[in-house]
């Protein structure tokens, strides 16, 4: 997330080295207040304030929610007592959206960055409150295209749901890591059900372990550490047989292509034999199975 923020705010200037996690209920003063849930809420290392909320449908008031919901990391910020002279930490509310807004501009917006503006001298107001609704429709930079750390992370949130392996071009250390998330979340019930039957097996037994150990039963560890090992050995196992498949795959996806290749290779060298015949571009083609436009070109 740290990675994403500074890539994401780079433009205000902003450099987060540390990232807190705050509660995402927000205790607020009414009943409403209360149900309010962020998708990620945190702080950094100067008490700035970050909500980030991922929205996949479109909403009518979704500006309205959003504004809403800053109020919160503000209101939490008031100190009892009679000294506080009501300065304020930086807050960011930050809308990943997979929608574009109705009212979006012919150019397209990606990324809005929303501040209070002084409307007479065009210049910012305020410059402690910011919003940014990062439109993800928007994108159409192609792999080829990206250019910036900031573009990497567009085209992962826009296309990692289409992905079979991470393309070379963006395999940096951290979208190895946002990948390898992805793929649990894409596996099926069932493939999701056994992995989570085996990691809860797992993290119980070392439960287990850990209490014992805590409540002075040593005795315990003869028993429970046999069965700790063979856990490990087996989800050790597991991730080799997954690299295993993945190596196996990749490597049958350069066959298909040298094959494609050689192919071709054959179907150029028949047309040029079958043209020295005399043969009608029609014919060719039905013979070879290249279209009349790729035997013109020969």
């Amino acid at each position: 997330m740290i990675d994403f923020l500074n890539a994401l705010l780079q433009e205000q200037g902003v450099v987060i080295k540390d990232l807190t996690y705050k509660r995402t209920d927000k205790l607020g003063l009414t009943k409403l207040d209360r149900n309010v849930v962020f998708d990620l809420y945190c702080e950094n290392e100067k008490a700035e304030k970050f909500i980030v909320e991922m929205q996949k449908a479109k909403q009518i008031f979704f500006k309205d929610r959003t504004l809403f919901y800053s109020t919160f990391p503000i209101q939490e910020q008031a100190q009892k007592g009679g000294d506080w002279d009501f300065e304020l930490k930086a807050v960011f509310a930050i809308a990943i959206l997979d929608f574009s807004f109705d009212d979006a501009e012919k150019d397209k917006t990606i990324i809005n960055r929303v501040q209070l503006l002084d409307t007479q001298k065009k210049t910012v107001f305020y410059d402690k409150l910011t919003y940014l609704f990062v439109q993800i429709p928007n994108f159409d930079k192609k792999i080829d295209e990206l250019e910036t750390h900031l573009d990497k992370w567009l085209f992962i949130l826009k296309y990692l749901d289409k992905f079979e392996r991470i393309p070379e071009k963006i395999k940096d250390k951290i979208f190895q890591k946002v990948f390898k998330i992805a793929e649990y979340h894409n596996l099926n019930e069932s493939e999701r059900q056994a992995y989570e039957d085996s990691l809860t097996y797992y993290r119980d037994l070392k439960n287990s372990l850990d209490t014992a150990k805590r409540d002075g039963y040593i005795e315990a560890e003869a028993d429970l550490i046999p069965k700790i090992l063979e856990a490990e050995k087996q989800k050790e196992q597991a991730e080799k047989q997954k690299e295993q498949a993945e190596k196996q795959k990749e490597q049958a996806e350069k066959q298909k292509e040298q094959a494609e290749k050689q192919k071709k290779e054959v179907q150029i060298q028949m047309t040029k034999e079958l043209k020295k015949l005399n043969y009608t571009n029609q014919q060719i083609s039905e013979i070879t199975k290249l279209s009349i436009q790729e035997i013109e070109k020969l």
